[in-house]
């Protein structure tokens, strides 16, 4: 009979799990068959996956992260430096800015005051380099004259040879009849025509100079001299020549005990004896 036939109920609560064969249950359970991945092909639509980056690759990439890091390190001193000074050139021009006028006058006088003090201290060094240079300039002028006043006593002193402008004179004395008289005669004359200095023979005549000995066997200062004397004398050649040629004078007075005079001038002669000089016994410097 169709009525006692029973039926599936419709209310069912819905979230009971529905009935499954025992193949299903197989299926589920039964894991996937793995493949390598590198032997699947990539389907369409995927993007292949990117290689490991190498050590070389991260060592640049290190060195440059450090390089932007001091780059950004420096600017940000330099950054802070700018600041700084600004910050600074603001504050002082507002503490100008903000100052008295009589705060101003005088920081205003202070610095003229400092530039006066500036421009007299270099006024007082270039004139103390001036009285520098002026002393030294005293000093190497006084050194020359004194060098030169040396030379000239050194050489009317005998003590420094000379050459010049002058004559040579020789006296003869065949008879040995010229005396110590004649011959200093002679010298006494050379020197009153101007002879700034002279020797006979080998001994350079000096301020003391004595002629001594017998006729025909003379001596200066001691030194024995022959026949015929040998006068070299610097001076004026005109002036000396015509003082031993005078009448009466020496050369007439040589020739009256049997010798004879000559004379030859000369523009340069050679005085190369030289005289010890004498230590004086009793004077001394004066200390004034």
């Amino acid at each position: 009979m169709a009525d006692d036939t029973p039926t599936a109920r419709e209310d069912t609560p819905a979230d009971e799990p529905a009935a499954t064969t025992p193949a299903e249950t197989a299926a589920a359970e039964t894991p996937a068959a793995e493949t390598p991945a590198a032997d699947t092909p990539p389907t369409a639509g995927t993007t292949p996956a990117e290689p490991a980056p190498s050590v070389w690759h991260l060592i640049r990439h290190g060195r440059r992260d450090r390089l932007a890091a001091a780059l950004i390190g420096v600017l940000t001193l330099l950054l802070g430096f700018a600041f700084a000074v600004q910050v600074r050139s603001t504050d002082s021009d507002q503490t100008y800015t903000g100052a008295r006028e009589e705060d101003l006058v005088t920081i205003l006088d202070n610095l003229n005051a400092r530039e006066n003090r500036l421009r007299q201290q270099i006024a007082e060094q270039r004139t103390a380099l001036e009285q520098l240079s002026d002393t030294d300039s005293q000093a190497a002028a006084a050194l020359a004259e004194a060098q030169q006043r040396a030379t000239e006593l050194g050489i009317l002193n005998g003590s420094l040879a000379a050459q010049g402008q002058g004559l040579t004179m020789t006296i003869t004395d065949p008879e040995g009849k010229v005396s110590a008289a004649i011959l200093l005669n002679t010298i006494q004359e050379l020197r009153g025509a101007g002879a700034e200095t002279m020797q006979v023979d080998d001994v350079r005549i000096g301020v003391s100079s004595a002629v001594t000995g017998s006729d025909g066997a003379l001596s200066i200062d001691g030194q024995g001299i022959t026949a015929p004397y040998v006068v070299v004398v610097i001076g004026d050649p005109q002036v000396l020549a015509t003082a031993m040629d005078i009448p009466g004078g020496v050369s007439a007075t040589v020739r009256r005990v049997g010798g004879d005079v000559r004379i030859v001038q000369s523009d340069e002669v050679v005085v190369d004896a030289l005289r010890p000089l004498d230590d004086p016994q009793y004077a001394e410097p004066d200390g004034n």
